[in-house]
């Protein structure tokens, strides 16, 4: 029936023990040697002669991982003058100089053009954006034409002429929305005169990797001097890592998420070897800091005042799942909100009514014709559905966009034609193509945790649980709390790959079998086919012209 094993929901890293266990004695790996891009493109930046002495990095936009390209960069051009900066404006960039009443220079202050001259400058985007006219200076010292320095006094004029070329590299860091937007102010940027890399914020995990993976934990752990990591602590941190990551075979090469987790770690390491318990309790005290929403929202659904239903059956309802995204929120939550469908006799219009109240984006619409059209398919109609349906999320009042919710409002539409109820103990994320086809949705943990906090507060029954995608047990690594209920049987998750696979676990019924009359969508086409013998019981307005008859 689909049902996945707690080994399945939660990184398994038991083959990697043997490696794990010699982490004090494997060899230390360097933050360049895991950007083999970013390694590269300064390989070649240092090498190029000419024009091209631009690279543009897509990257955190901080000082700390600006610092580790330049320490890349020392180490492959040791002998050049490496320069970096967190504020700009023309006299920072170009120096400036003050003249006595005589026209002759008293004082003068380099600039970082001066000090970078023969070597390296390194921005950050942020501060191009906010000062566009300091491009056009660094482009044109890029093009070898002579740029002055800033007069700081104008009403002296100097009695020589100041300008002079510069022969500087210029490495530019930010993130990909940055780039974005210093492409209107310079659309040719990559006509010729710049490099591109970006910083890769994982690595993946094999047979070969995984000791390149624990080197660089040693490099992190030796270079700030941390305290080394018990057996028990890498494992919990690779499944921490998973999970950021949103892949089990992926780990991130972020040296800053290590480090903060670490530093938290050590409070109650006591400056010890760093334990599992340490790196379990700095991830959970995180989650404490920054639950106030998510309980707050687990408290609204508990209290009554949003309606989910995690027993029972109904008719055209199932608990759909989403993932709340705010404004100055560092983290998303998920929460399962109730999709509805209701039907009745129309022109086969499906009504979402997300979208006519504009709440709804347009990969939600998306979502909702191609479900409409596998509706169609499976039925193998020749005209249209006798029947229009309205599909809406209750009590949702923000924007609902993507359509990891397509499986949800498919369960619930035909549910509302066939008549068959759906569980409500089963919560469904997915997005469905026009083949039926289940595929891969974002935020599975967020999404799973939300709907098991709902039951464990309401009451477990040992039938609730999620469908998912199949494609999506890669993504898992689920709360400790989760996997031991799926341990105990009181949780449980079904992935699947069609639905076909779906609809039997949430309604109980085949969802097309030729051989049995009770399918879903034989039962929908048994629907039909009254309706088309106008076997089917009269509205209250007809009702009332018959008494008129």
């Amino acid at each position: 029936m689909n049902q996945e094993s707690w080994h399945a929901v939660t990184p398994q890293y038991s083959q990697y023990d043997a490696q794990i266990q010699r982490l004090d004695e494997i060899e230390q790996v360097e933050f360049l040697q895991l950007q083999p891009r970013l390694k590269q493109a300064l390989n070649t930046l240092c090498s190029l002669k000419g024009f091209t002495r631009l690279l543009v990095v897509d990257a955190y936009d901080n000082a700390f991982y600006r610092n580790l390209i330049k320490d890349g960069l020392s180490t492959l051009d040791a002998n050049k003058p490496i320069v970096t900066t967190e504020s700009l404006n023309i006299a920072t960039l170009l120096g400036s100089y003050n003249c006595n009443d005589q026209g002759d220079i008293v004082t003068k202050n380099d600039g970082l053009v001066d000090k970078a001259d023969g070597g390296y400058l390194i921005i950050p985007m942020s501060l191009l954006l906010a000062n566009p006219s300091s491009w056009q200076i660094l482009k044109s010292i890029l093009l070898n034409e002579k740029v002055s320095p800033v007069n700081a006094n104008p009403s002296k004029i100097a009695n020589a002429q100041q300008s002079k070329p510069y022969d500087i590299k210029l490495v530019i860091v930010g993130r990909g929305v940055q780039i974005a937007e210093f492409e209107y102010i310079d659309p040719y940027i990559y006509d010729n005169i710049a490099l591109y890399t970006e910083i890769e914020g994982e690595i993946q995990l094999n047979e070969t990797s995984i000791k390149q993976y624990l080197g660089y934990l040693r490099w992190i752990i030796d270079t700030y001097q941390l305290p080394s990591l018990s057996f028990g602590a890498v494992h919990r941190l690779m499944h921490a890592g998973a999970r950021y990551t949103e892949d089990q075979g992926y780990m991130p090469t972020e040296a800053l998420w290590y480090l903060s987790l670490f530093q938290e770690a050590m409070l109650t390491s006591n400056g010890k070897v760093i334990s599992e318990y340490d790196i379990d309790q700095a991830i959970e005290n995180k989650h404490h800091r920054e639950a106030y929403l998510q309980e707050r929202a687990l408290s609204d659904i508990t209290d009554g005042q949003v309606i989910i239903d995690t027993k029972g059956e109904c008719i055209g309802q199932v608990n759909g799942l989403k993932v709340i995204s705010t404004s100055g929120y560092p983290v998303s939550y998920g929460e399962p909100s109730r999709i509805s469908c209701v039907i009745h006799f129309g022109d086969g219009d499906i009504s979402d009514v997300e979208r006519k109240a504009e709440l709804g984006g347009n990969l939600h619409a998306k979502g909702m014709m191609i479900m409409q059209a596998f509706v169609s398919s499976a039925l193998k109609l020749d005209e249209p559905l006798p029947y229009s349906a309205s599909v809406v999320f209750e009590q949702s009042y923000i924007e609902v966009d993507g359509d990891s919710a397509t499986l949800a409002e498919l369960c619930s539409f035909v549910s509302a034609l066939s008549e068959y109820p759906i569980n409500q103990q089963i919560a469904v994320t997915g997005a469905v193509d026009q083949f039926g086809r289940v595929q891969a949705v974002g935020g599975l943990n967020e999404k799973i945790e939300g709907f098991y906090n709902v039951c464990k507060h309401q009451g477990f029954t040992g039938s609730q649980g999620v469908i998912l995608p199949k494609s999506n047990l890669k993504h898992l690594s689920l709360h400790k709390d989760v996997v031991e209920s799926i341990k105990n049987n009181e949780f449980h998750i079904w992935s699947v790959a069609t639905v076909d696979d779906a609809i039997p676990i949430i309604m109980g019924k085949p969802f097309r079998d030729d051989d049995d009359e009770n399918s879903v969508i034989n039962k929908i086409a048994q629907r039909i086919e009254k309706y088309e013998r106008h076997e089917h019981s009269q509205g209250i307005v007809a009702r009332i012209k018959n008494w008129f008859v």
